[in-house]
């Protein structure tokens, strides 16, 4: 019996075309896709249905009330098929598939997100084969959690990072292996995969009413920038920090007003503003000083999953302690945890 799949085109430049203001999200993909790849005719391909959002989007413009709707057609479609792709603009696509991995949790089928750098309107571009290969992906691969494929690379979504503004291999996975690669063979690490659960488990708070900022550190900030910052309403700050998560600790105010917005309940999560590399508060003074403060690691999460997480988290009812607490424990893959100290050590 032939698979079937659901595509969930919700805009991005795959199925942009060409305006006088550049390229805009057009409805009308299925169409496209029979005119220009009738991928039906191939046997080894599934049958799949395609649904557009009813308001495409340009992921510059998605926000987390996008990463809800797009989760729900996904839970509410969940029993009719085998697997799912969601078709999405490149620029957020990390941040929403991470999103997607802590809405739809203890998968028992694959969700997979993909796009392209051109459209697929266009004589040469990467759409083709980035949606070809996902739905074969779907169909033959069942990796039961949420993935991001792109330009040969099948990345766990919430691991996943955009990397170049107009490469075609855009997306990488830093702190943590492919979970495939595709050449003229696909290969897949199952070991790397999440195990297939026994029934899914759909949370989709309301999104859109958490109040998270970033903020890079860079030299010579003070305590007068922090100070600015923390008297806007806030539930999260996400600091990326120096190296393996240090910030200044010559002027101790800085220091004071991260404990005085910890102390109100704001929820403060640490990570390096490097590419690779995790959150180690013990390794330096600088860094245990954030900590002491009571500053959170963010392990080797990457912005877009530390920041998903932390907007989940706030939207499911938790209070301040247990958000931090869930904010240090891998729920669905998107951290190493640190390994316990051995005697010697302790």
């Amino acid at each position: 019996m032939n698979k079937r799949i659901y595509i969930l085109y919700t805009g991005g430049t795959i199925g942009m075309q060409r305006s006088e203001q550049g390229y805009v999200p057009m409805p009308g993909l299925a169409d496209l896709i029979a005119q220009k790849m009738p991928i039906h005719l191939s046997a080894n391909m599934p049958d799949y249905e395609l649904e557009e959002l009813d308001h495409l989007i340009d992921s510059t413009n998605a926000t987390p009330a996008d990463w809800r709707t797009i989760a729900s057609r996904i839970r509410d479609n969940y029993d009719q098929y085998d697997g799912f792709v969601v078709l999405h603009g490149t620029d957020t696509l990390a941040y929403t598939a991470s999103a997607l991995s802590f809405m739809l949790q203890d998968l028992t089928k694959p969700v997979i997100v993909t796009g392209s750098q051109i459209p697929l309107c266009e004589l040469r571009n990467d759409a083709q084969d980035n949606l070809i290969t996902t739905l074969v992906l779907a169909r033959n691969y069942p990796i039961p959690e949420v993935l991001l494929y792109f330009n040969g690379r099948l990345l766990r979504g919430n691991r996943a990072t955009k990397v170049k503004a107009s490469g075609f291999d855009a997306f990488d996975s830093p702190n943590f292996p492919w979970l495939g690669q595709v050449g003229i063979h696909i290969e897949i690490k199952q070991h790397l995969t999440r195990p297939c659960a026994d029934k899914p488990r759909f949370e989709l708070p309301s999104y859109g009413k958490q109040r998270i900022i970033t903020l890079k550190l860079f030299p010579g900030i003070d305590a007068q920038f922090l100070r600015h910052l923390l008297n806007q309403p806030l539930d999260g700050l996400i600091l990326e920090s120096f190296g393996v998560g240090n910030a200044p600790d010559r002027e101790t105010e800085f220091l004071q007003l991260l404990q005085q917005a910890n102390d109100q309940g704001v929820v403060i999560v640490n990570r390096s503003q490097c590419i690779q590399g995790r959150v180690d508060h013990s390794s330096y003074a600088t860094g245990l000083a954030l900590a002491q403060t009571g500053v959170i690691s963010g392990y080797d999460m990457t912005l877009e999953a530390a920041f998903c997480k932390l907007h989940h988290l706030l939207a499911s009812g938790l209070d301040q302690d247990q958000v931090r607490q869930q904010m240090q424990v891998s729920l669905c893959g998107e951290l190493t945890p640190a390994k316990p100290k051995s005697d010697s050590q302790s």
